[in-house]
């Protein structure tokens, strides 16, 4: 149905994104597209969709694929009937309604006479509700934007759907929706996502990377299976390449050891045997060539050697490159933090909430803060961190220290370059080499120190924060994570995930992310609604 051959993209400053990229969709595949940020995958789908050429290469389909974005900002100023590329079949459909069944309206109507009630179908099964089509892109929230494309899945009927992080503004409701669609579908599917639940719904997994794209024969699950037992084994060659230049040096030593010795037991017996001073010459000139080409030979060794182990090292992923170190909270567990009592807040004298909320939180709790979008879950962050107080019920807090990461990285100065942001976190005073160790523990190398914090990743951006919690000179006694998986690739999940695996202390989490929340071992919930 769609076959990509010898796909290549060269950036705008002629930097190879991809190159030589092989790809085939069949009929009922279901294939998740995965690989780190950076690595093409948004770029390659709009090749495959038609909407960006590709640098070489050619990809030949027998049907027009649909095409959901990860963004939608350039469809602001677009109505959703605009948007979804329905609005001449639409106006054409009202106009023969109304006795103009002219060539030109019928020829835009194309017989679709069912398109109002797709429409109206599609808009209820990701309850929209009803939406008016005229209605700008602009005003509606994320989570909006991106149940209209997927609703144009039933509207338009496609045989091949392509999506880009599909999940990344749907709350829990609209994931449930969005999974059973998965599942049930019968059309060809290449979807991008780090949504891990998502990516187990997929029969087949495609990682794109510098070398192209590795076919894994499973879901998520089992290519991460076969990811592990590839890091076994590239950690059982580094260990091996370790020990081997480490026998390497011994050997050199030894040999250059017992070199040296011959050459004075040589030596004593050439002045003991009273040989004339040039011929003295002669063999310390010898010995000296003789030692300076073993140490050659050994020198070639390890250099050899010591590349391999510099490769091996470069092909770690980014996880297992890293030391967290993140300190614990310096609290005894089960310290009461927070008791709130049937609390409630209001807009315009309306209460948020139907049921007002009672609750205690206690440190060391792991808590995921649950409910649908715009059901008030910052707004109660904020009333736990006493940024604003509930307007009925009481809230007590004792003195904590807590860091707020939310979904734009607030914490991080744009201002600032690497460096300067993270000596902005040095509190325990550490001298400037240990702060740059521990900026080269979370991967930022002296390549980084000076770049703008501005110019980040997301990815880039929370291990930043990461690193810069590990600077403190204390550790938080309350971290609070809002959405934080929604702008990191798997693999910067994975450094997350392994980071608050490692800090004990209390943790809240607004999250739809189910797999996260059980990777990071959250106990309990608290659902607003």
């Amino acid at each position: 149905m769609l076959i990509a051959q010898g796909i290549s993209y060269a950036l705008p400053n002629r930097d190879i994104l991809f190159a030589d990229i092989d790809l085939a969709l069949n009929k009922q595949d279901k294939i998740a597209l995965i690989g780190n940020n950076g690595a093409g995958k948004s770029t390659l789908l709009k090749i495959l969709a038609g909407n960006l050429p590709a640098s070489n290469g050619h990809v030949s389909v027998d049907t027009k694929p649909y095409y959901v974005p990860q963004l939608f900002g350039q469809f602001n100023d677009y109505s959703i009937a605009q948007a979804l590329q329905i609005e001449d079949k639409l106006n054409a459909l009202k106009e023969i309604l109304q006795g103009q069944a002219t060539d030109e309206n019928l020829a835009s109507l194309n017989d679709d006479w069912t398109i109002e009630e797709r429409c109206k179908e599609a808009f209820a099964h990701w309850n929209l509700g009803e939406l008016d089509l005229a209605k700008k892109m602009g005003e509606l929230s994320g989570g909006q934007k991106t149940k209209v494309f997927l609703a144009g899945i039933d509207i338009h009927g496609p045989e091949i759907v392509l999506l880009d992080e599909p999940s990344n503004h749907l709350d829990a409701a609209g994931r449930s929706i969005l999974y059973d669609y998965i599942t049930a579908t019968t059309k060809s599917l290449v979807v991008v996502s780090h949504d891990r639940t998502l990516l187990n719904l997929l029969k087949i997994v495609f990682e794109l990377s510098k070398r192209g794209i590795t076919i894994y024969g499973g879901n998520y699950d089992f290519y991460a299976e076969q990811k592990k037992i590839e890091r076994d084994a590239l950690q059982q060659d580094l260990r091996n390449k370790e020990k081997a230049l480490r026998k390497a040096k011994e050997t050199e030593r030894e040999a250059l050891e017992r070199q040296q010795k011959l050459d004075a037991r040589g030596k004593k017996k050439q002045e003991k045997a009273g040989l004339p001073t040039i011929m003295m010459k002669t063999f310390r000139n010898n010995a000296e060539k003789s030692t300076a080409r073993m140490k050659g030979v050994h020198d070639e060794k390890i250099d050899g050697i010591s590349q391999e182990l510099n490769q091996l090292r470069r092909e770690l992923p980014g996880v297992d490159k890293m030391k967290m170190d993140l300190d614990n909270s310096a609290l005894h567990p089960g310290k009461v933090l927070v008791t709130a009592k049937h609390i409630n807040f209001g807009y315009n004298s309306r209460l948020l909430w139907k049921h007002a909320l009672s609750f205690q939180i206690t440190s060391g709790d792991r808590i995921a803060i649950k409910g649908t979008n715009g059901s008030g879950k910052t707004t109660l962050i904020k009333m736990i961190l006493g940024e604003c107080p509930p307007q009925s019920g009481t809230l007590e807090r004792t003195g904590v220290k807590a860091i707020y990461i939310d979904q734009d990285y607030s914490l991080i100065d744009n201002t600032c370059k690497v460096y300067e942001q993270a000596q902005q976190f040095n509190a325990g005073g550490l001298e400037e080499h240990e702060v740059k160790i521990r900026l080269n523990r979370f991967l930022f190398t002296k390549a980084y120190w000076d770049k703008p914090c501005q110019v980040l990743s997301g990815g880039e951006k929370m291990r930043l924060i990461l690193c810069c919690l590990t600077i403190n000179h204390q550790a938080p006694d309350i971290i609070v994570l809002d959405e934080p998986t929604n702008n990191l690739d798997i693999q910067n999940i994975e450094i997350l995930t392994a980071a608050i695996n490692e800090y004990k202390g209390t943790l809240l989490v607004v999250s739809h992310d189910e797999y996260f929340l059980k990777q990071i071992n959250v106990e309990r919930s608290m659902t607003v609604q």
